[in-house]
């Protein structure tokens, strides 16, 4: 008989697939779903409490990222309306100490438009993490893209530390982008993920 937790797991991500499927398009919910069961053995491992942390200290983190808007001199351009894009960031951060540490992310981009998908894009995401405190950390990072933008992107991020192998993570991040002869753009956008 499967434990409540597992059921409530097998719920979730049962509807969390149905979304993604009628909401975008089949390929981007099987990849979801795909890292969500990848992930979930690991969350739901037996727990115990969290040793003390030692420094220098590694920190392996993958998750899903959602563009929400992109402001620039144009109309501002909304994911979800005539196009969706999601990205996939994967990364590792090395903590110094508590309060300084180094993150190095890569984020491929799918974009689907028209019936269409494609990886469109890929971010190389290097920068500077400062903890903040209860769970809070700003993460500083240059961007260097395929597509042929750079610039900035400052990422505040809340860890949900629980006892166990895995945390949970939400963030923030707001790019900068420049190049490319196109406007500068600001983009708000939502992540979240597993750290582990």
């Amino acid at each position: 008989m499967p434990s409540p937790v597992n059921a409530m797991f097998t719920r979730m991500l049962y509807g969390y697939s149905t979304f993604c499927q009628t909401l975008f398009f089949r390929p981007i919910g099987l990849l979801t779903v795909s890292l969500l069961l990848t992930l979930t053995p690991l969350a739901t491992h037996a727990q115990q409490a969290p040793p003390a942390h030692d420094y220098p200290r590694t920190v392996l983190y993958q998750g899903i990222l959602h563009p929400i808007v992109t402001f620039s001199q144009d109309a501002p351009v909304v994911n979800f309306k005539n196009f969706y894009q999601v990205g996939f960031p994967v990364g590792v951060n090395i903590w110094k100490t508590a309060k300084i540490g180094y993150s190095l992310e890569i984020v491929p981009f799918i974009r689907s438009e028209a019936g269409v998908s494609r990886v469109n894009n890929v971010l190389f995401h290097p920068g500077v993490l400062v903890g903040l405190g209860k769970g809070f950390t700003l993460a500083n990072r240059l961007a260097f893209e395929t597509g042929g933008r750079y610039g900035v992107t400052p990422v505040l991020n809340k860890t949900f530390r629980r006892p166990g192998p895995v945390s949970y993570f939400l963030a923030i991040p707001l790019p900068v982008r420049f190049g490319n002869d196109r406007p500068t753009s600001v983009t708000i956008g939502f992540q979240f993920g597993l750290a582990f």
